[in-house]
């Protein structure tokens, strides 16, 4: 392990040790990623895998640190965030060659903790390896889960006292949008200039020989949150915080909190209990992300002052976001050379699941298996103008049926499945914790051991406000 991150000039900064904690005990450890990363880890002995994810330990070449960041949290900046409860372990080169960052969450109070305890309690650390883990084997880019752990200690939060955990994070890295924000509030030039140069060497190293580097990372950037967030409503999925310092420079998805997937669907569906005006629904994603964005592009015009050129770099991800929509969904149709046409076509079906009130998952099922029916149509007159639609292209309704069954996942995190798993976790039941983890690997598939969670909630189990993990 190595800590590029800490080469960085000091005020990017502030190192820590994570805390001691009294009991650890394993919860969950992603072998497989562990394998990825290349990490020579005592994987067939849970209590010391459990004192060096609850940060009792620390692995060789580990140099611990919170990063500092600012951020607009909906909409109101805030020039001073930072990792309150997190430590950046360090970096590691995996198997692939890429550099990719190990962090704890919930290890301790830092000097951005601003008065709090630095400590998460379970809940939330079960929601992130649940859901991170489910993201990527939906194909959605994100942050990683390498383990949880419990840390035998109780934490103070509203509900009372919680039993603590401590999440081991994967990410490309933590630069964030308001890590840029943080040095730009400051009018501190150098630091961007240095800021970027360690975005563009992680994450865009074809750009450092580019005439203006600066720009072109802007530019890369702005595709690769078109290509996020098109994912996002590809899976109904919601991030409920899109906060500046939860934007990821690479273009993962980061931070699982008040996050949720959607069960009927809404294009104004919010989830998060502090999001009372709607600023991150479902439908406004797309639109928050060039807001996002425009930050960025403020804090970069500190180290390349070409207005022009990246005004016209954001006005860009309108199309470029229209371009990865068509491509994200047109599949999840059977639609394998989509033209700009077939929007409206997309667009009527989204329409009429909100009329009816339809599941976003359970439906785009149901419509594979309506590739070939004729009578009784479930989704009305629509249906044959989709049907007329796949049996023009290549293949036909064959070709297209398989595009679908790659394309629409028969399982989510459904969110009263989580919140389940969380509440009996509290009690010292980890079953359906564990029957999450196992599912979410193929999403996919027909998987007849794990079937009612495909289900949708019945209207008694629905969970209609999540909320953040601090």
């Amino acid at each position: 392990m190595d800590n590029t991150y800490a080469a960085l000039p000091e005020r990017f900064f502030v190192r820590a040790n994570p805390a001691k904690v009294l009991s650890p005990v394993l919860l969950a450890f992603n072998a497989p990623l562990a394998e990825e990363l290349g990490l020579q880890l005592p994987s067939d002995d849970p209590e010391a895998l459990a004192k060096l994810f609850s940060g009792n330990a620390l692995p060789q070449g580990a140099d611990p640190l919170a990063q500092a960041y600012a951020g607009h949290q909906f909409g109101h900046f805030v020039p001073q965030l930072g990792d309150g409860r997190a430590l950046l372990l360090g970096d590691i080169v995996d198997r692939n060659g890429q550099r990719r960052d190990i962090q704890l969450k919930g290890s301790g109070r830092t000097a951005f903790s601003r008065g709090g305890d630095g400590k998460s309690w379970l809940g939330p650390v079960l929601r992130e390896y649940v859901v991170s883990e489910a993201m990527h084997h939906l194909g959605v880019p994100t942050t990683r889960a390498l383990a949880a752990v419990k840390t035998g200690e109780q934490v103070m939060r509203e509900q009372g006292p919680l039993p603590g955990g401590v999440f081991t994070r994967v990410a490309a890295s933590h630069v964030r949008v308001g890590t840029f924000q943080y040095f730009a509030s400051r009018g501190d030039a150098e630091a961007i200039a240095a800021l970027a140069a360690y975005a563009i060497d992680r994450h865009y190293p074809e750009l450092a020989a580019e005439d203006r580097p600066v720009l072109r990372l802007f530019e890369a950037v702005v595709s690769a949150q078109a290509r996020l967030v098109s994912r996002w409503m590809g899976v109904g999925f919601i991030h409920g915080v899109m906060n500046t310092d939860n934007t990821s420079v690479s273009g993962e998805t980061i931070d699982y909190g008040p996050c949720a997937f959607m069960d009927e669907f809404h294009r104004d569906k919010v989830f998060s209990s502090i999001d009372r005006h709607g600023r991150y629904a479902y439908a406004q994603q797309p639109a928050i992300a060039a807001w996002n964005l425009a930050r960025l592009a403020e804090g970069l015009l500190l180290a390349d002052d070409g207005h022009a050129d990246f005004e016209a770099a954001l006005a860009a991800f309108g199309p470029k976001f229209e371009s990865e929509y068509l491509a994200t969904m047109s599949a999840k149709f059977g639609i394998a050379n989509a033209v700009a046409e077939d929007l409206q076509l997309i667009e009527d079906f989204m329409e009429l699941l909100q009329k009816d009130g339809l599941d976003f998952t359970v439906s785009f099922r149901e419509l594979i298996d309506s590739v070939w029916t004729a009578e009784e149509p479930r989704f009305g007159d629509w249906q044959a103008r989709w049907q007329k639609r796949i049996g023009e292209q290549p293949g036909g309704a064959d070709a297209a049926r398989e595009l679908m069954q790659a394309s629409n996942p028969r399982f989510i995190p459904r969110n009263h499945r989580i919140e389940e798993a969380i509440d009996d976790a509290i009690r010292g039941d980890y079953r359906v914790f564990e029957e999450l983890c196992e599912l979410v690997k193929r999403p996919f598939e027909e998987q007849p051991d794990f079937e009612r969670y495909a289900e949708p909630p019945l209207p008694q189990e629905r969970v209609t406000r999540t909320f953040c993990g601090t």
